[in-house]
């Protein structure tokens, strides 16, 4: 029996939890029920493809059960590395159906990265998107132990390497359509498993339930007011907290998903005329692109869009600009560790009739708990009180409730560190305002948040450090109006170094890791330094921030 709570006194004797009155929480049920209720009722779109809910539901019991016939069982680790097609979203379904943990994989990873995923998340299926097949390649040349590898042949593509045992149609195939799968007997259950940067280079396994799945699917549909049968355009990668949950959102309110492989502003543009797409989400860099396209990109609409964000707030000037658009701006808030959003900018219709500047200075803030989280505060961490409700005391953000992970996967003590005293410790910093809204005044020290992509600046320095003529190395985020935030570095170099120019530096991180965790700016000089040795990183921070925007 799952963990439930224990009822004691008078209401306990006889009323006990059983089949009739008590089943796990699981967001497997979502699509059952569309698929019954709505089978007729389109559920993706990619391409030419059109595939409906009873159709995607089949297929997602063909892959459970092809999976189960290979000897994948309950515990065991799926991964998929793909774009926005039809087999990631069919793989929120079909993996846990058959029992496994589902595990996304960032695509922009650099081959020894995703190896080390792999590895770590003891991956015994990798179902691989064509497209990526030369890191993918490269990344299980490295691996300690070779997983099954299913290819996905997408039609749209005409070049990438098949690199598996089968090809994932082929596989659908070998699974049994009416495949009997079973809601997990406790809804603490592993469902997926997201790896983050974190706060060092080393990516960390962040654990998802059946439980937090259900509630915060839940909780998007009804605190963005989506109704029944939206039509929802995959501009947020699949791969980055289980897409924040909307997969199974949108199963559970039977809409439809566009796929999108490449982000453009003009397929967004084609995408919402062609097909009437109503919401999609994304990190900032979504508004930019909506708002800086070209005539020819875009298209025009007589409906209103709705644009939920995360990241740093959008300037005033661009929520103005994308309002006058179209599109309606939905400001959230959170973490991997929080199965995405789990903080919302509950708009209030006083709010309405502000200027422009107020009602973006109001959206900027991040807001008051999604409806399924249980606590949310600003805390001093010293002593663990709350800090007064005045917009000005600086404190750290901590969540309670059912929308935090189970844990950092075979990292106990990073686990117990996150989960201290009962809260889980963003290492975000913000202040609560009088009226139970909280803003984030800093993110975690040393994470810059470029494009919705968290990166290491530990990382990246450990990259340039490596460079033979790098004395000492720091980076920071600088701000950046496309992507939010971009590395900079800051380098001292050896005497001996000869001339060494931003480019090479640049070249030389391009050539060691993923393209987009590589600093954009290069900033050469004396770094600042306290007695002891230690690296001034707030000095730095200050000069990023003086350096202005890149643009």
């Amino acid at each position: 029996m799952s963990k439930i709570p224990i009822d004691t006194g008078p209401y306990a004797s006889g009323l006990d939890a059983g089949p009739a009155n008590y089943t796990p929480l699981s967001p497997l049920s979502f699509i059952q029920r569309t698929a019954a209720v709505y089978p007729e009722y389109a559920s993706i779109i990619h391409g030419e493809q059109r595939f409906t809910w009873a159709q995607t539901y089949t297929r997602c019991r063909r892959l459970g059960s092809a999976l189960k016939r290979r000897g994948v069982g309950s515990g065991d680790t799926v991964a998929v590395l793909a774009a926005n097609i039809p087999a990631i979203y069919e793989a929120h379904f079909g993996v846990p159906m058959a029992g496994a943990v589902l595990n996304t994989i960032n695509c922009r990873l650099d081959a020894a990265t995703i190896a080390f995923i792999l590895d770590h998340g003891e991956a015994k299926v990798l179902i691989t998107d064509k497209e990526f097949s030369p890191v993918v390649a490269q990344a299980l040349s490295q691996v300690k132990q070779r997983p099954l590898v299913i290819d996905v042949d997408d039609p749209q593509l005409s070049e990438g390497e098949l690199l598996g045992d089968t090809e994932y149609e082929s596989f659908l195939d070998e699974g049994d359509p009416d495949f009997h799968w079973e809601l997990p007997k406790d809804e603490w259950q592993a469902i997926s498993l997201n790896y983050t940067s974190g706060t060092t280079g080393n990516p960390k396994g962040v654990v998802y339930h059946h439980r937090g799945a259900y509630l915060n699917a839940l909780s998007n549909a009804v605190g963005w007011d989506m109704g029944h049968h939206p039509v929802y355009l995959w501009t947020l990668p699949m791969f980055h907290c289980n897409g924040w949950c909307f997969p199974w959102t949108v199963a559970a309110i039977a809409g439809t998903s566009v796929c999108l492989r490449k982000v453009a502003a003009g397929n967004i543009y084609r995408a919402i005329d062609e097909h009437q797409v109503t919401h999609f989400c994304g990190a900032p860099i979504m508004l930019s692109m909506v708002i800086n396209a070209t005539d020819e990109e875009r298209r025009s609409f007589d409906h209103q869009v709705k644009i939920m964000t995360a990241a740093a707030p959008p300037p005033a000037s661009v929520l103005a600009n994308v309002e006058k658009a179209g599109f309606h701006v939905t400001h959230v808030y959170g973490l991997t560790e929080t199965y995405g959003p789990a903080v919302i900018c509950a708009w209030k219709s006083a709010w309405d009739d502000m200027q422009m500047e107020e009602r973006a200075r109001q959206k900027s803030r991040q807001g008051v708990p999604y409806h399924v989280l249980a606590g949310l505060d600003v805390i001093d961490p010293a002593s663990m009180q709350p800090v007064p409700r005045d917009g000005a005391t600086i404190g750290e953000v901590m969540f309670q409730g059912n929308i935090v992970m189970k844990g950092y996967l075979k990292n106990p003590a990073a686990t117990d560190e996150a989960l201290a005293a009962g809260w889980f410790h963003s290492g975000d910093l913000g202040v609560m305002h009088a009226d139970g809204y909280i803003q984030v005044k800093d993110r975690s020290k040393d994470i810059i948040i470029s494009g919705g992509e968290n990166i290491s600046s530990i990382e990246v320095e450990d990259v340039l450090y490596k460079h033979p003529a790098v004395e000492a190395a720091a980076v920071v985020a600088r701000p950046d109006d496309k992507w939010g935030e971009a590395p900079c570095a800051f380098i001292s170099l050896r005497a001996d170094s000869g001339t060494v120019d931003e480019q090479q530096i640049i070249e030389f991180c391009r050539d060691n890791m993923a393209h987009y965790k590589c600093p954009k700016t290069v900033v050469f000089g004396e770094l600042p330094k306290t007695s002891t040795g230690k690296i001034q990183k707030f000095k730095l921070r200050d000069t990023a921030k003086q350096m202005g925007s890149l643009t």
